[in-house]
């Protein structure tokens, strides 16, 4: 069993865009971290400024730590203007399915 963490962040109007981008350079940095098994950034059609990630970790302490890494903290800290809102947020259990 994994854990699994998906949400919806909301960018303030016109940052979709920004937010996405700096949501891909998460991404990017974590290929490297053999713990996260799927960082997946995800944008909604007809709605702009809205981002989904779905992340899967080998283990809750390993998703954790990873907010430690200094580069995922300084992303964070550039994301945090644009982001109004996060929504739909849910810890899962993942089970497995492919790419797992």
């Amino acid at each position: 069993m994994y854990y699994g963490v998906h949400g919806k962040f909301s960018a303030t109007p016109g940052n979709g865009p920004a937010l996405l981008q700096l949501l891909l350079q998460a991404a990017e940095g974590l290929r490297s971290n053999p713990d996260c098994l799927i960082y997946l950034v995800s944008a909604q059609p007809g709605e702009p400024d809205a981002v989904w990630v779905s992340e899967v970790w080998a283990s809750q302490a390993a998703h954790q730590a990873s907010l430690e890494d200094q580069a995922t903290r300084e992303l964070i800290s550039q994301a945090r203007p644009l982001i109004a809102a996060i929504s739909d947020r849910v810890e899962l259990d993942t089970q497995g399915g492919k790419g797992l």
